[in-house]
């Protein structure tokens, strides 16, 4: 392609735009871990406190500090869950969203089972790929 290429030259300004932001992201994540790691430091000391004092909150001059329980629920048993979930009508247990890949398969396999109320949104979009060195 000629060096005045306006495809060429927005290509080329893309990647460098993307390996700036990686860059950036990765520089933000290396300092951003020293600041988390401290915070998870102090929330474990403020926790051990509270436990101690057998308090489930306290009040300072600075702030509120509140202990509290957070579970996260990890099945190892997806057939069970599923089952469960139906027989109780609980969807409400699912998150609100498709697996976009999986829906797309699904409908080219089963165009007649278009449900009601299924909005897509559908747009081109472009993939840029850094040349090898090899070509």
């Amino acid at each position: 392609m000629e060096e005045d290429d306006p495809v060429d030259k927005l290509s080329a300004e893309y990647i460098d735009l993307r390996n700036q932001r990686e860059r950036l992201k990765q520089d933000f994540s290396s300092k951003d871990k020293v600041f988390e790691d401290r915070m998870t430091e102090i929330e474990n000391s403020l926790v051990d406190t509270l436990t101690k004092t057998g308090l489930s909150s306290m009040s300072t001059a600075n702030a509120t500090i509140i202990k509290r329980v957070v579970s996260n629920y990890n099945p190892s048993n997806w057939e069970a869950i599923y089952q469960m979930v139906d027989r109780h009508k609980a969807f409400g247990l699912f998150f609100k969203r498709l697996n976009n890949a999986n829906m797309k398969q699904f409908l080219s396999d089963h165009p007649d089972e278009y449900p009601a109320g299924l909005n897509v949104d559908s747009r081109y979009t472009v993939t840029v790929k850094r040349k090898s060195s090899t070509e």
